[in-house]
């Protein structure tokens, strides 16, 4: 049987498969939960495990020669958490079970992404258990998945947890009740099925805690020492779980400051993740700011804390100023003027209304110039 028939077979098994489970869940309700959507979980771990072999497949020869290197990280955590190299990745939008859209951004900066960002909310629904699927996908592809993991408390089910506040008070000091305990367990289900995830992450916890505007686990809801004992929290509840494969990645806001009242200890960090988009003059409250603009000048206030930093969302609109000019300066000139800065995570978000009522385009895979300077980029850091 000849491979094209071999992946047809099993594409359309999967599909049968996924219908299965999809129905399966409509007609269980919440008696899906529990051992029963243990099993959904686990199936649909190995749905996508087909698809990774396919895809890791076509690009196996491409992949295994750059990313050789990898292996010997991800079998030493340490490493990860002390690299002597770049750390390149990715977020795309329309990345979900299939990362082909990242694969095809990494091929056209001819390079490998060694890191693969996804995102993940807290909350009840299938979608909001740990990621496993999709992780187990981005190990397939022999990178290293990171899992910003946003505190919504809000989408927890009030019928399922009677000992939760009602939704409408749940945010005022949330980061307190998860410190106390209160969503224990939720934790014991990220717990559960980390251990079948024997592979390193990262994971990004709250992130941007310190800005007063957009997110419920802000300040306008909590106080410092509120995030900073619900970080520690969490990060002992999976210790003492027995987790030592998660790499903790702290990530305040970086225009926001006051850095030093959110630091939950440098037991409790691995690496220090920051934010560093350029909006340009989409909006009255943005202008056009340059990489040195929006990073170096908080560069030496993150390097205190001596830990490695991570560009967790890199990029620039085209509104406002040249991009292509963005790109190259920031790109060529950070590994010398920021040694410290051992991660840049690209945000490729074509269809993002997050901040703004229009809908915003961070996509540059198609544009030439932009991917033939980074290209350039990379190159240089080759010879040096």
């Amino acid at each position: 049987m000849n491979t094209k028939l071999i992946r047809l077979t099993s594409t359309i098994a999967a599909i049968a498969l996924g219908v299965f489970l999809i129905n399966a869940f409509t007609l269980l309700g919440n008696k899906s939960k529990g051992p029963i959507e243990d099993l959904f979980v686990q199936t649909g771990s190995y749905i996508t495990s087909i698809e990774g072999y396919f895809i890791n497949k076509s690009n196996k020869k491409k992949r295994s020669k750059s990313m050789r290197w990898l292996n010997v990280y991800k079998k030493d955590i340490s490493q990860l958490k002390n690299p002597d190299r770049i750390l390149l990745g990715a977020y795309d939008n329309q990345s979900k079970e299939n990362f082909q859209p990242v694969i095809q951004l990494e091929n056209s900066l001819n390079t490998q992404f060694s890191i693969i960002h996804i995102y993940a909310a807290w909350g009840d629904k299938s979608e909001q258990r740990f990621p496993l699927t999709r992780v187990n996908a981005i190990n397939e592809l022999g990178s290293v998945p990171i899992i910003t993991w946003e505190p919504w408390l809000t989408d927890f089910d009030d019928d399922l947890h009677s000992h939760l506040k009602e939704k409408e008070s749940r945010s005022k000091n949330g980061l307190k009740d998860i410190s106390e305990g209160s969503y224990d367990f939720y934790l014991e289900k990220w717990v559960h099925d980390l251990k079948l995830f024997e592979q390193p992450l990262f994971i990004r916890m709250g992130h941007e805690m310190n800005d007063p505007y957009r997110y419920p686990w802000g300040p306008h809801n909590n106080e410092p020492a509120h995030f900073i004992a619900a970080w520690k929290h969490i990060v002992d509840y999976f210790r003492n779980a027995g987790i030592d494969n998660v790499i903790w990645v702290w990530s305040p806001h970086i225009a926001y400051g006051l850095f030093e009242q959110y630091y939950p200890g440098d037991e409790y960090v691995d690496w220090i993740g920051v934010g560093t988009l350029n909006y340009g003059t989409v909006a009255t409250w943005s202008q056009w700011w340059t990489f040195d603009e929006i990073f170096g000048i908080h560069y030496e206030e993150l390097n205190q804390f001596n830990k490695p930093i991570m560009a967790t969302e890199f990029g620039s609109l085209a509104v406002g100023g040249d991009r292509v000019k963005w790109y190259k300066d920031a790109f060529c000139e950070f590994p010398e003027k920021y040694p410290e800065l051992k991660s840049m995570l690209f945000f490729h978000f074509n269809n993002d209304n997050t901040l703004t009522y229009k809908t915003l385009d961070w996509y540059f895979v198609g544009d030439t110039l932009i991917t033939n300077s980074i290209v350039d980029c990379i190159n240089n850091w080759a010879v040096e």
